[in-house]
Protein backbone atom coordinates (compact mmCIF):
# COMPACT_ATOMS: atom_id res chain seq x y z
CA UNK A 1 0.00 0.00 0.00
CA UNK A 2 0.98 3.73 -0.60
CA UNK A 3 1.63 5.54 2.73
CA UNK A 4 -2.23 7.28 3.35
CA UNK A 5 -2.76 9.80 6.12
CA UNK A 6 -4.53 6.69 7.60
CA UNK A 7 -1.18 5.19 8.24
CA UNK A 8 -0.87 8.17 10.83
CA UNK A 9 -3.96 7.52 12.57
CA UNK A 10 -2.01 3.96 13.42
CA UNK A 11 1.60 6.18 14.47
CA UNK A 12 -0.10 8.51 16.32
CA UNK A 13 -2.64 6.06 18.44
CA UNK A 14 -0.17 3.44 18.86
CA UNK A 15 2.98 5.07 19.01
CA UNK A 16 2.76 7.69 21.33
CA UNK A 17 2.83 5.27 24.00
CA UNK A 18 6.92 5.24 24.05
CA UNK A 19 6.25 9.44 25.31
CA UNK A 20 4.60 7.82 28.24
CA UNK A 21 7.26 6.09 29.10
CA UNK A 22 9.70 8.51 28.71
CA UNK A 23 8.41 10.70 30.33
CA UNK A 24 7.54 8.39 33.40
CA UNK A 25 11.29 7.32 33.95
CA UNK A 26 12.70 10.58 33.65
CA UNK A 27 10.44 12.47 35.90
CA UNK A 28 10.58 9.22 38.47
CA UNK A 29 14.39 9.76 38.32
CA UNK A 30 14.27 13.47 38.83
CA UNK A 31 11.86 13.22 42.03
CA UNK A 32 13.66 11.48 44.57
CA UNK A 33 14.66 14.87 46.89
CA UNK A 34 10.89 15.60 46.53
CA UNK A 35 9.75 12.12 47.63
CA UNK A 36 12.86 11.99 50.36
CA UNK A 37 10.92 14.95 52.15
CA UNK A 38 8.86 14.27 54.73
CA UNK A 39 7.27 16.84 54.48
CA UNK A 40 6.39 17.47 51.00
CA UNK A 41 6.98 14.07 50.17
CA UNK A 42 6.21 10.58 51.27
CA UNK A 43 9.85 10.54 53.74
CA UNK A 44 11.39 7.72 51.38
CA UNK A 45 14.92 7.23 51.98
CA UNK A 46 17.17 6.76 49.46
CA UNK A 47 17.00 2.89 49.76
CA UNK A 48 13.30 2.96 49.05
CA UNK A 49 13.76 5.07 46.18
CA UNK A 50 16.00 2.77 44.70
CA UNK A 51 13.69 0.02 45.23
CA UNK A 52 11.04 1.75 43.88
CA UNK A 53 13.16 1.84 40.96
CA UNK A 54 13.53 -1.75 41.00
CA UNK A 55 9.45 -2.38 41.72
CA UNK A 56 8.90 -0.34 38.31
CA UNK A 57 11.53 -2.51 36.66
CA UNK A 58 9.99 -6.00 37.86
CA UNK A 59 6.02 -4.72 37.14
CA UNK A 60 7.44 -4.34 33.38
CA UNK A 61 9.53 -7.35 32.87
CA UNK A 62 6.36 -9.57 34.30
CA UNK A 63 3.67 -6.98 32.89
CA UNK A 64 5.49 -7.87 29.26
CA UNK A 65 5.28 -11.33 29.29
CA UNK A 66 1.54 -11.57 31.14
CA UNK A 67 0.04 -9.29 28.60
CA UNK A 68 2.24 -9.97 25.67
CA UNK A 69 0.90 -14.13 25.75
CA UNK A 70 -2.46 -12.69 26.66
CA UNK A 71 -1.70 -10.34 23.18
CA UNK A 72 -1.28 -13.38 21.18
CA UNK A 73 -4.11 -15.22 22.51
CA UNK A 74 -6.38 -12.98 22.63
CA UNK A 75 -5.53 -9.89 19.71
CA UNK A 76 -3.42 -6.59 19.29
CA UNK A 77 -6.55 -4.55 20.07
CA UNK A 78 -7.80 -5.63 23.18
CA UNK A 79 -4.30 -5.78 24.95
CA UNK A 80 -3.22 -2.09 23.61
CA UNK A 81 -6.44 -0.81 25.09
CA UNK A 82 -6.43 -2.68 28.36
CA UNK A 83 -2.45 -2.00 28.91
CA UNK A 84 -3.05 1.50 27.99
CA UNK A 85 -6.12 1.37 31.18
CA UNK A 86 -4.07 -0.42 33.64
CA UNK A 87 -0.87 2.55 32.79
CA UNK A 88 -3.21 5.57 33.04
CA UNK A 89 -5.17 3.85 36.53
CA UNK A 90 -1.49 2.75 37.93
CA UNK A 91 -0.61 6.74 37.41
CA UNK A 92 -3.24 8.01 39.09
CA UNK A 93 -3.03 5.75 41.86
CA UNK A 94 0.58 6.95 41.98
CA UNK A 95 -0.20 10.70 42.53
CA UNK A 96 -2.36 9.65 45.30
CA UNK A 97 0.50 7.63 47.30
CA UNK A 98 -0.06 8.52 51.11
CA UNK A 99 2.95 6.28 52.22
CA UNK A 100 5.69 4.29 50.46
CA UNK A 101 4.27 0.61 50.30
CA UNK A 102 1.24 2.83 48.24
CA UNK A 103 3.46 4.17 45.96
CA UNK A 104 5.70 0.92 45.30
CA UNK A 105 1.94 -0.93 44.31
CA UNK A 106 1.73 1.72 42.14
CA UNK A 107 4.94 1.68 40.91
CA UNK A 108 4.50 -2.24 40.02
CA UNK A 109 1.27 -1.48 38.07
CA UNK A 110 2.39 1.27 36.39
CA UNK A 111 5.57 -0.71 35.30
CA UNK A 112 3.04 -3.58 34.32
CA UNK A 113 1.05 -1.55 32.20
CA UNK A 114 4.08 -0.67 30.08
CA UNK A 115 5.61 -3.59 29.74
CA UNK A 116 2.50 -5.17 28.72
CA UNK A 117 2.17 -2.18 25.73
CA UNK A 118 5.62 -3.07 24.12
CA UNK A 119 4.32 -6.33 23.30
CA UNK A 120 1.34 -5.19 22.31
CA UNK A 121 1.95 -2.40 20.50
CA UNK A 122 5.25 -3.22 18.47
CA UNK A 123 2.96 -6.46 17.09
CA UNK A 124 -0.01 -4.36 15.64
CA UNK A 125 2.25 -1.53 14.24
CA UNK A 126 4.54 -4.14 12.21
CA UNK A 127 0.73 -5.81 11.02
CA UNK A 128 -0.52 -2.60 10.18
CA UNK A 129 2.21 -1.00 8.58
CA UNK A 130 3.45 -1.49 4.44
CA UNK A 131 6.32 -3.72 4.41
CA UNK A 132 8.51 -0.21 2.61
CA UNK A 133 7.72 1.61 5.73
CA UNK A 134 8.51 -1.09 8.68
CA UNK A 135 11.89 -0.30 9.26
CA UNK A 136 11.42 3.59 9.61
CA UNK A 137 8.19 3.63 11.29
CA UNK A 138 9.42 0.97 13.88
CA UNK A 139 12.55 2.70 14.74
CA UNK A 140 11.33 6.10 14.74
CA UNK A 141 8.48 5.31 17.00
CA UNK A 142 10.93 3.50 19.65
CA UNK A 143 13.03 6.59 19.60
CA UNK A 144 10.10 9.00 20.70
CA UNK A 145 10.82 7.44 24.25
CA UNK A 146 12.93 10.23 24.29
CA UNK A 147 10.75 12.84 23.71
CA UNK A 148 9.11 12.07 26.50
CA UNK A 149 12.64 11.63 28.53
CA UNK A 150 12.66 15.24 27.20
CA UNK A 151 9.74 16.34 27.87
CA UNK A 152 9.75 15.04 32.02
CA UNK A 153 13.39 16.58 31.87
CA UNK A 154 11.94 20.33 31.75
CA UNK A 155 9.07 19.64 33.25
CA UNK A 156 10.26 18.49 36.74
CA UNK A 157 12.34 22.06 36.21
CA UNK A 158 9.40 24.53 37.26
CA UNK A 159 7.50 21.46 38.85
CA UNK A 160 10.68 20.80 41.63
CA UNK A 161 10.49 24.53 42.15
CA UNK A 162 9.54 26.39 44.84
CA UNK A 163 9.14 29.48 44.27
CA UNK A 164 6.71 28.28 41.20
CA UNK A 165 4.54 25.25 43.03
CA UNK A 166 3.87 23.98 46.21
CA UNK A 167 6.81 21.10 46.72
CA UNK A 168 3.54 18.62 48.32
CA UNK A 169 1.75 19.23 45.00
CA UNK A 170 4.56 19.38 42.39
CA UNK A 171 5.46 15.40 42.31
CA UNK A 172 2.36 14.75 42.60
CA UNK A 173 0.91 16.75 39.49
CA UNK A 174 3.84 15.18 37.32
CA UNK A 175 2.25 11.91 37.87
CA UNK A 176 -1.25 13.60 37.02
CA UNK A 177 -0.14 14.99 33.87
CA UNK A 178 1.03 11.21 32.50
CA UNK A 179 -2.31 10.15 33.04
CA UNK A 180 -4.48 12.76 31.24
CA UNK A 181 -1.82 12.03 28.43
CA UNK A 182 -2.81 8.75 28.12
CA UNK A 183 -6.36 9.16 28.52
CA UNK A 184 -6.25 11.04 25.18
CA UNK A 185 -3.84 8.76 23.36
CA UNK A 186 -6.85 6.03 24.90
CA UNK A 187 -9.08 7.99 22.66
CA UNK A 188 -7.31 8.19 19.39
CA UNK A 189 -6.50 4.50 20.01
CA UNK A 190 -10.11 3.37 20.07
CA UNK A 191 -10.36 3.88 16.45
CA UNK A 192 -7.17 1.92 15.27
CA UNK A 193 -8.45 -1.62 13.99
CA UNK A 194 -7.52 -5.20 15.34
CA UNK A 195 -4.89 -6.67 12.70
CA UNK A 196 -6.66 -8.46 10.24
CA UNK A 197 -3.51 -11.07 9.97
CA UNK A 198 -4.34 -11.99 14.07
CA UNK A 199 -7.91 -11.84 13.00
CA UNK A 200 -7.55 -14.56 9.78
CA UNK A 201 -5.30 -17.15 11.76
CA UNK A 202 -7.44 -17.31 14.71
CA UNK A 203 -10.53 -18.24 12.50
CA UNK A 204 -12.18 -14.63 12.09
CA UNK A 205 -11.38 -14.58 8.54
CA UNK A 206 -15.38 -12.47 7.89
CA UNK A 207 -13.95 -9.75 10.15
CA UNK A 208 -10.47 -9.78 8.82
CA UNK A 209 -11.56 -9.01 5.33
CA UNK A 210 -13.94 -6.65 6.11
CA UNK A 211 -11.10 -4.47 8.13
CA UNK A 212 -9.13 -5.02 5.05
CA UNK A 213 -11.23 -3.84 3.10
CA UNK A 214 -12.41 -1.18 4.65
CA UNK A 215 -8.33 -0.17 4.85
CA UNK A 216 -7.91 -0.70 1.39
CA UNK A 217 -10.81 1.82 0.74
CA UNK A 218 -9.54 4.86 3.16
CA UNK A 219 -6.30 4.71 1.43
CA UNK A 220 -7.04 4.40 -1.75
CA UNK A 221 -9.11 7.25 -1.20
CA UNK A 222 -6.49 9.06 0.33
CA UNK A 223 -3.81 8.35 -1.71
CA UNK A 224 -6.06 9.15 -4.89
CA UNK A 225 -4.09 5.90 -6.01
CA UNK A 226 -5.78 2.68 -7.37
CA UNK A 227 -4.38 -0.29 -5.31
CA UNK A 228 -2.75 -3.38 -7.43
CA UNK A 229 -4.34 -6.95 -6.61
CA UNK A 230 -2.05 -9.11 -4.74
CA UNK A 231 -0.98 -12.45 -6.91
CA UNK A 232 0.86 -14.45 -4.04
CA UNK A 233 -1.31 -16.28 -1.78
CA UNK A 234 -0.32 -18.67 1.16
CA UNK A 235 -2.59 -21.61 2.99
CA UNK A 236 -3.18 -21.78 7.09
CA UNK A 237 -4.77 -24.22 9.35
CA UNK A 238 -6.89 -22.07 11.26
CA UNK A 239 -6.59 -22.25 15.28
CA UNK A 240 -8.43 -20.68 18.06
CA UNK A 241 -5.61 -20.74 19.98
CA UNK A 242 -1.41 -21.24 19.97
CA UNK A 243 -0.08 -23.30 22.69
CA UNK A 244 2.52 -21.84 24.89
CA UNK A 245 4.53 -25.09 24.19
CA UNK A 246 4.38 -24.54 20.44
CA UNK A 247 5.19 -21.15 20.62
CA UNK A 248 8.50 -21.71 22.99
CA UNK A 249 9.37 -24.76 21.24
CA UNK A 250 9.27 -22.50 17.85
CA UNK A 251 11.83 -19.85 19.29
CA UNK A 252 14.45 -21.89 20.77
CA UNK A 253 14.09 -24.63 18.19
CA UNK A 254 13.20 -23.23 14.75
CA UNK A 255 15.08 -20.43 15.34
CA UNK A 256 17.83 -20.41 17.57
CA UNK A 257 20.01 -18.19 15.55
CA UNK A 258 17.55 -15.49 15.66
CA UNK A 259 16.89 -16.23 19.48
CA UNK A 260 20.90 -15.54 20.40
CA UNK A 261 20.53 -12.36 17.83
CA UNK A 262 17.89 -10.89 19.81
CA UNK A 263 19.19 -11.70 22.88
CA UNK A 264 22.62 -9.70 21.96
CA UNK A 265 20.78 -6.96 20.78
CA UNK A 266 18.63 -6.47 23.90
CA UNK A 267 21.37 -7.11 26.24
CA UNK A 268 23.81 -4.97 24.76
CA UNK A 269 21.90 -1.67 24.17
CA UNK A 270 20.65 -2.01 28.34
CA UNK A 271 23.93 -1.89 29.06
CA UNK A 272 25.00 0.69 26.78
CA UNK A 273 22.47 3.09 28.09
CA UNK A 274 22.57 2.12 31.95
CA UNK A 275 26.08 2.53 31.23
CA UNK A 276 26.02 6.15 30.94
CA UNK A 277 22.62 7.34 31.69
CA UNK A 278 22.53 5.69 34.91
CA UNK A 279 25.49 7.46 35.96
CA UNK A 280 25.02 10.64 33.76
CA UNK A 281 23.18 13.07 36.64
CA UNK A 282 25.25 11.97 39.54
CA UNK A 283 28.38 12.81 37.15
CA UNK A 284 27.43 16.14 36.87
CA UNK A 285 26.31 16.71 40.28
CA UNK A 286 28.71 15.06 42.01
CA UNK A 287 31.64 15.79 40.02
CA UNK A 288 31.23 18.71 37.96
CA UNK A 289 29.03 21.05 40.00
CA UNK A 290 25.98 21.43 38.30
CA UNK A 291 23.04 22.05 40.07
CA UNK A 292 19.88 21.97 37.66
CA UNK A 293 20.52 18.95 35.62
CA UNK A 294 17.45 19.18 33.83
CA UNK A 295 18.65 21.22 30.72
CA UNK A 296 21.24 18.82 29.90
CA UNK A 297 19.13 15.77 30.08
CA UNK A 298 16.50 17.72 27.87
CA UNK A 299 19.67 18.16 25.44
CA UNK A 300 20.89 14.33 25.83
CA UNK A 301 17.51 13.22 25.27
CA UNK A 302 16.93 15.07 22.02
CA UNK A 303 20.35 13.60 20.53
CA UNK A 304 17.94 10.28 21.15
CA UNK A 305 15.27 10.90 19.57
CA UNK A 306 17.05 12.89 16.16
CA UNK A 307 19.13 9.80 15.65
CA UNK A 308 15.86 7.79 15.89
CA UNK A 309 14.31 9.75 13.50
CA UNK A 310 16.88 10.69 11.35
CA UNK A 311 18.61 7.29 10.57
CA UNK A 312 15.28 5.92 10.66
CA UNK A 313 14.85 5.44 6.60
CA UNK A 314 18.21 4.10 6.42
CA UNK A 315 17.21 0.90 8.15
CA UNK A 316 14.71 0.54 5.13
CA UNK A 317 17.30 1.53 2.36
CA UNK A 318 20.43 0.34 3.50
CA UNK A 319 19.08 -2.73 5.40
CA UNK A 320 18.84 -3.95 8.44
CA UNK A 321 22.26 -5.58 9.20
CA UNK A 322 24.50 -3.00 8.05
CA UNK A 323 22.78 -0.73 9.74
CA UNK A 324 22.15 -2.38 13.05
CA UNK A 325 25.94 -3.10 12.70
CA UNK A 326 27.21 0.03 12.38
CA UNK A 327 25.10 2.09 15.18
CA UNK A 328 25.98 -0.67 17.59
CA UNK A 329 29.40 -1.09 16.85
CA UNK A 330 30.25 2.83 16.56
CA UNK A 331 28.10 3.69 19.30
CA UNK A 332 30.03 0.96 21.57
CA UNK A 333 33.70 1.81 20.16
CA UNK A 334 32.96 5.90 21.18
CA UNK A 335 31.55 4.56 24.78
CA UNK A 336 34.85 2.90 25.82
CA UNK A 337 36.78 6.32 23.98
CA UNK A 338 34.72 8.46 26.25
CA UNK A 339 35.59 6.14 29.06
CA UNK A 340 38.80 6.24 28.93
CA UNK A 341 39.20 9.93 29.04
CA UNK A 342 36.11 10.72 30.89
CA UNK A 343 38.77 12.69 33.84
CA UNK A 344 39.03 15.33 30.80
CA UNK A 345 35.31 15.82 30.47
CA UNK A 346 33.49 18.92 31.66
CA UNK A 347 29.33 19.03 31.62
CA UNK A 348 29.50 20.63 28.42
CA UNK A 349 31.57 18.52 26.67
CA UNK A 350 30.39 14.78 28.31
CA UNK A 351 26.99 16.02 27.19
CA UNK A 352 28.09 16.53 23.80
CA UNK A 353 29.60 13.61 23.84
CA UNK A 354 26.76 11.55 24.88
CA UNK A 355 24.73 13.23 22.33
CA UNK A 356 27.05 11.51 19.57
CA UNK A 357 27.33 8.45 20.85
CA UNK A 358 23.17 8.40 21.34
CA UNK A 359 22.28 9.75 18.53
CA UNK A 360 23.62 6.42 16.92
CA UNK A 361 22.93 3.94 19.33
CA UNK A 362 19.28 5.29 19.89
CA UNK A 363 18.54 3.97 16.27
CA UNK A 364 20.37 0.74 16.97
CA UNK A 365 18.57 0.01 20.06
CA UNK A 366 14.96 0.93 18.62
CA UNK A 367 15.92 -1.88 16.35
CA UNK A 368 15.91 -4.28 18.26
CA UNK A 369 12.51 -3.97 19.39
CA UNK A 370 11.85 -3.98 15.00
CA UNK A 371 14.22 -6.96 14.59
CA UNK A 372 12.55 -8.79 17.54
CA UNK A 373 9.19 -8.46 16.43
CA UNK A 374 9.55 -8.85 12.60
CA UNK A 375 11.91 -12.29 12.33
CA UNK A 376 9.36 -14.82 14.66
CA UNK A 377 6.39 -16.17 12.96
CA UNK A 378 2.88 -14.05 13.71
CA UNK A 379 1.48 -16.25 16.33
CA UNK A 380 4.63 -15.60 18.62
CA UNK A 381 5.28 -12.71 17.90
CA UNK A 382 4.14 -10.49 20.84
CA UNK A 383 5.40 -12.95 23.45
CA UNK A 384 8.84 -12.61 21.65
CA UNK A 385 8.85 -9.02 21.53
CA UNK A 386 8.03 -9.76 25.89
CA UNK A 387 10.41 -11.84 26.00
CA UNK A 388 13.19 -10.40 25.01
CA UNK A 389 12.42 -6.84 26.32
CA UNK A 390 11.82 -8.29 29.56
CA UNK A 391 15.63 -9.84 29.52
CA UNK A 392 16.91 -6.33 28.20
CA UNK A 393 14.80 -4.53 31.14
CA UNK A 394 16.15 -7.17 33.61
CA UNK A 395 19.41 -6.86 32.61
CA UNK A 396 19.74 -3.06 32.26
CA UNK A 397 17.32 -2.50 34.89
CA UNK A 398 18.00 -4.47 37.43
CA UNK A 399 21.35 -5.78 37.56
CA UNK A 400 22.76 -2.51 35.52
CA UNK A 401 21.68 0.00 38.49
CA UNK A 402 23.40 -2.43 41.31
CA UNK A 403 26.67 -2.36 39.44
CA UNK A 404 26.82 1.51 38.31
CA UNK A 405 25.15 2.19 41.43
CA UNK A 406 28.20 0.29 43.52
CA UNK A 407 30.65 2.29 40.90
CA UNK A 408 28.86 5.45 42.01
CA UNK A 409 29.42 5.24 45.50
CA UNK A 410 33.15 4.11 45.23
CA UNK A 411 33.80 7.06 43.08
CA UNK A 412 31.82 9.88 44.83
CA UNK A 413 34.11 8.23 47.80
CA UNK A 414 37.44 8.75 46.47
CA UNK A 415 36.50 11.74 44.22
CA UNK A 416 38.02 9.55 41.27
CA UNK A 417 35.81 9.87 38.41
CA UNK A 418 37.72 7.62 36.26
CA UNK A 419 36.27 4.69 38.42
CA UNK A 420 32.62 4.69 36.86
CA UNK A 421 34.66 4.15 33.51
CA UNK A 422 34.73 -0.02 34.65
CA UNK A 423 30.96 0.53 33.81
CA UNK A 424 31.87 2.15 30.17
CA UNK A 425 33.69 -0.39 29.54
CA UNK A 426 31.33 -3.14 30.29
CA UNK A 427 28.53 -1.44 28.08
CA UNK A 428 31.04 -0.69 25.10
CA UNK A 429 31.82 -4.29 24.80
CA UNK A 430 28.26 -6.16 25.01
CA UNK A 431 27.61 -3.02 22.34
CA UNK A 432 30.15 -3.59 20.28
CA UNK A 433 29.13 -7.76 20.45
CA UNK A 434 25.76 -6.97 19.60
CA UNK A 435 26.85 -5.79 16.66
CA UNK A 436 29.44 -8.36 15.43
CA UNK A 437 26.20 -11.00 16.03
CA UNK A 438 24.19 -8.88 13.65
CA UNK A 439 26.81 -9.12 11.13
CA UNK A 440 26.83 -12.71 11.49
CA UNK A 441 23.10 -13.52 12.21
CA UNK A 442 21.34 -10.66 11.11
CA UNK A 443 18.18 -10.72 9.17
CA UNK A 444 17.46 -8.67 5.59
CA UNK A 445 14.04 -8.03 6.18
CA UNK A 446 13.61 -4.47 4.63
CA UNK A 447 11.05 -4.60 2.00
CA UNK A 448 9.64 -8.18 2.75
CA UNK A 449 6.07 -9.27 3.99
CA UNK A 450 6.18 -10.60 7.59
CA UNK A 451 5.21 -13.63 6.12
CA UNK A 452 8.44 -14.60 3.51
CA UNK A 453 10.50 -13.32 6.85
CA UNK A 454 9.34 -16.09 9.01
CA UNK A 455 6.04 -18.14 7.50
CA UNK A 456 3.09 -18.54 10.35
CA UNK A 457 3.08 -21.85 12.28
CA UNK A 458 -0.16 -22.89 11.28
CA UNK A 459 1.29 -22.58 7.73
CA UNK A 460 3.41 -24.76 8.14
CA UNK A 461 0.99 -27.90 9.11
CA UNK A 462 -1.11 -27.15 5.94
CA UNK A 463 1.18 -29.17 3.52
CA UNK A 464 -0.16 -32.11 5.83
CA UNK A 465 -3.15 -31.63 6.82
CA UNK A 466 -5.50 -31.57 4.04
CA UNK A 467 -8.89 -30.43 4.06
CA UNK A 468 -10.02 -29.56 7.80
CA UNK A 469 -9.70 -25.88 8.74
CA UNK A 470 -7.56 -24.44 5.90
CA UNK A 471 -7.76 -21.26 4.55
CA UNK A 472 -6.15 -19.64 1.92
CA UNK A 473 -4.98 -15.85 2.02
CA UNK A 474 -3.72 -13.02 -0.01
CA UNK A 475 0.12 -12.88 0.94
CA UNK A 476 0.60 -9.20 1.50
CA UNK A 477 2.73 -7.47 -1.36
Amino acid sequence: MPWARWHWLVVIGLGTVWILDGLEVTIVGSMSDALADPKTGLGMTSFQVGMAGAVYVAGACLGALFFGQLTDRLGRKKLFLITLAVYTFATVLTAFSMNPMWYFGARFLTGAGIGGEYAAINSAIDELIPAKYRGRVDVAINGSFWVGAAGGAILTIPLLDPTVINQEWGWRLAFGLGAILAVGILVVRRNVPESPRWLFIHGHEDRAEEIVREIEGTVSSESGKTLHDVSDTITIRQRKSIGIGLIARTVFTMYPKRTVLCFSLFVGQAFLYNAFFFTYGDTLTTFMGVKQTGWYIAVFALSNFLGALLLSRLFDSIGRVKMITATYVLSGALLGITGFFLGSFSAVTLTLMGAIIFFMASAGASAAYLTASEVFPMETRALCIAFFYAIGTAAGGISGPLLFGYLIEQASASMDITQISVGYYLGAVLMIGGGIVEALLGVKAEGQSLESIAQPLTAEDSSSESGSGGRTAPQPA
